[in-house]
């Protein structure tokens, strides 16, 4: 009757969630200033500007280009597009500029060579802007066309177009890809035309269910989420709840083995393997949880989104997959039903033989492991994580980009990437004067007073928006406008937002990196009740970050820009990227290890350490392989999204992951349980006052008649 009520439950939840779920995109917010502490000075000056300059204010420029120079009748139709743009809902009255109309305001809009030409203009959807500046974009786009003119929208406007296409209806194709591969991986686990069905309806259930609850988060609790976030959410909620449905079944179907009743074997199965999951799903949660003392919003708010996703997705995978595999009995396994009595097939698979062969010699085998990972980890040098261009953003040239160049190459300044400069009125005069000596800024606009006491103005930045050059420029902005005692100066605007983004960045990677090694450390020491088993695994987990690092260093430096349409020079990577990888693969690679390691703490109290360790390996080792391949493919799938941090995360994580199953946990850990024995479990007892006697193979230890021991050679 139980599995009936847990099967009603979660249906209902199913429907009342799920139609919330396909609402979390209305509340997405991803404008750049969310995602920046109020403390930034780039904060308080959008803050003092609030009532002045509308904060969804979008700038936007058309830039006209005709190789053989611009003719009286291009400009004229300029002109005339112009007027039409103006009309368009969204644009704010008085902000579309032709050419000659913003020469006359101070900011030339026509090169030199006569070349190119620029309208500008501002658009203002309110909060909405993200969403409405795709169709906006087509409608301008559909107005300025010129025969023998090529046209592109740039400055925000553009950018802002671009990026909204990039993420529009991300969500559905990473779930799709990522659902795909998963039932093709577990196709060839289970080798059954029928069991995949019930994992994945259950991760189904377990992602819409999420999305309702970050939904309403969202929406009522002023959580930021963001297209980045709810792409990571479906990637995390499909790859983790696959791992924890395929360590579920592997091991109801040992207990199956061993049980008639099938209710008896999930009863068994659930003991067994749900103490493993909830501190896997614990570690994960715990660690991404750590990302709440960021100081960036879209970070802080990334920890809580996956913290729900992955507490849901273990409620889940601990009741509605097991009452489905008991209501659908033994037959879901077809063709290879587990019969009752049968003989587990993993005692004698790969991963027994694997164990065989570091037995004799796991000193060598761990000290040359490890040391082949040291070496892999020197790939971390070539990694660049100062930031990337707007241009290196994504891994196509969109139109917005390919505007941005014609204007560099012709002499011209995006107008709408300015600095904005906020100072007491008494003083903004020596200031402006200070400012308009910054090499790469533009001349201050004339000073307009935004309160009593308090006055503004702006001068373009003759660089990228998000480029180095750019942050340079603010910072010598800074520091001029620094040097008028008294003036109270700050110092904002698009650059500025980025270099503040990049300073609360690099913050954050020194700030959570190491509270989530402690809090993963306490979980562990938690879980296998040791000190030193918990200290050896997180440091594997480093080695293993370290040398996935510097694999995909290598990655991105050689292999990815020949099967990308454009890709950055050298390895530059975001600020955040450091902290992202490090935060999924030190929760997630953590997960196999537990996974191994309570299976191997298990066994040790009838086996000892030394073969529980290798029955362990040969009875866990295809499961979490599997689990490996399932959730390297599905972060594998972010590479499918032409934005280039996202590319760089689905690849890293995906690499550490595979080298935490195939190499970390089966050779590394495997190794180093089988050279230590029972000095694992310091200062535990556990296999050492006194150490256990490994059983004779097949023998049963009950509490009145021991099982006969094996021999030392027998071992």
């Amino acid at each position: 009757m139980t599995k009936w009520l847990v099967l009603l439950f979660w249906i209902a939840a199913l429907v009342v969630f799920g139609s919330l779920s396909s609402k979390l995109i209305d509340v997405q917010n991803n404008e750049a200033s969310s995602w920046l502490p109020g403390s930034a000075e780039s904060t308080e000056v959008a803050d003092e500007l609030a009532d002045t300059v509308d904060p969804n204010n979008i700038p936007t420029l058309v830039v006209y280009y005709r190789d053989s120079g611009l003719t009286a009748a291009d400009r004229g139709e300029i002109d005339a597009q112009a007027a039409e743009i103006a009309t368009l809902d969204g644009v704010v009255e008085g902000t579309v500029l032709t050419p000659e109309q913003a020469a006359q305001a101070g900011f030339p809009a026509e090169s030199a060579d006569g070349q190119v030409a620029v309208t500008s203009l501002t658009f203002n959807f309110g909060a909405d802007g993200w969403n409405a500046i795709p169709d906006a974009a087509t409608e301008v786009r559909d107005i300025a066309q010129i025969d023998g003119v090529t046209v592109h929208l740039a400055g925000y406007g553009g950018q802002a177009a671009d990026a909204a296409t990039v993420f529009e209806g991300v969500d559905t194709t990473l779930i799709l890809g990522a659902l795909t591969v998963v039932v093709i991986i577990l196709l060839f686990t289970y080798r059954s035309p029928i069991l995949w069905v019930l994992p994945i309806f259950s991760v189904v259930v377990a992602y819409s269910v999420a999305g309702g609850v970050v939904y309403l988060l969202a929406k009522y609790a002023d959580l930021t989420v963001n297209g980045q976030s709810q792409a990571i959410l479906g990637i995390l909620v499909i790859g983790a709840g696959t791992d924890y449905a395929l360590l579920l079944v592997a091991r109801y179907r040992e207990e199956l083995r061993r049980h008639d009743d099938r209710h008896e074997a999930m009863a068994f199965a659930l003991h067994r393997a749900a103490p493993a999951i909830f501190a896997s799903a614990s570690t994960v949660a715990a660690g991404m949880l750590c990302l709440l003392i960021a100081d960036l919003n879209s970070t802080a708010g990334l920890g809580p989104v996956n913290a729900v996703g992955i507490g849901v997705t273990f409620l889940v995978m601990v009741t509605l997959l097991p009452a489905l595999l008991v209501i659908f009995g033994r037959w879901i396994f077809w063709p290879k039903r587990p019969a009752h009595g049968s003989r587990e097939p993993n005692t004698t698979g790969l991963w027994s033989k694997v164990g065989s062969a570091i037995a004799p010699h796991p000193r060598r085998i761990w000290l040359v492991t490890t040391g082949v990972l040291l070496v892999a980890c020197l790939g971390i040098l070539k990694i660049d994580a100062g930031g990337m261009s707007t241009e290196d953003t994504y891994t196509k040239e969109f139109d917005a980009i390919v505007g941005q160049k014609v204007l560099i190459e012709h002499g011209m300044v995006d107008n709408s990437n300015t600095i904005q400069v906020v100072a007491d009125t008494d003083q903004i005069a020596e200031v402006q004067q200070a400012v308009s000596g910054v090499d790469g800024a533009g001349d201050p606009t004339d000073p307009q007073p935004i309160s009593q006491s308090r006055s503004y103005f702006e001068a373009t930045v003759d660089a990228d928006v998000s480029s180095q050059a750019a942050y340079d420029i603010v910072d010598r902005s800074r520091m001029a406008a620094d040097g008028v005692d008294g003036a109270d100066a700050l110092v904002g605007g698009g650059s500025a937002f980025y270099l503040d983004t990049k300073e609360a960045a690099t913050r954050d990677n020194w700030a959570i990196i190491p509270t989530v090694l402690v809090v993963v450390l306490l979980i562990l020491i938690g879980l296998l009740r040791a000190l030193a088993a918990p200290l050896i695994l997180v440091g594997t987990v480093i080695l293993s970050f370290g040398a996935a690092m510097g694999l995909s260093a290598l990655l991105f430096d050689y292999v990815v820009p020949l099967v990308t349409d454009h890709w950055p020079e050298g390895v530059q990577v975001d600020p955040g990227f450091p902290l992202f990888a490090f935060v999924f693969l030190v929760a997630l690679g953590i997960d196999y290890n537990i996974f191994l390691m309570t299976r191997v703490r298990e066994e040790t109290a009838t086996h000892g350490t030394r073969q529980g360790s290798l029955i362990a390996l040969s009875s866990t080792g295809g499961v979490i392989t599997s689990a490996g391949f399932v959730l390297a493919a599905t972060f594998l799938v972010l590479a499918s999204i032409p934005f280039v941090f996202l590319v760089e995360l689905g690849v890293a994580v995906a690499l550490g992951v595979l080298l935490d199953t195939i190499i970390v946990r089966s050779v590394l850990v495997t190794a180093i349980n089988l050279d230590l024995g029972g000095k694992i479990w310091w200062p535990s007892a556990l296999d050492r006052k006194p150490p256990v006697t490994p059983l004779a193979d097949g023998a049963t230890a009950t509490a009145d008649k021991p099982a006969t021991p094996v021999s030392a050679q027998e071992w």
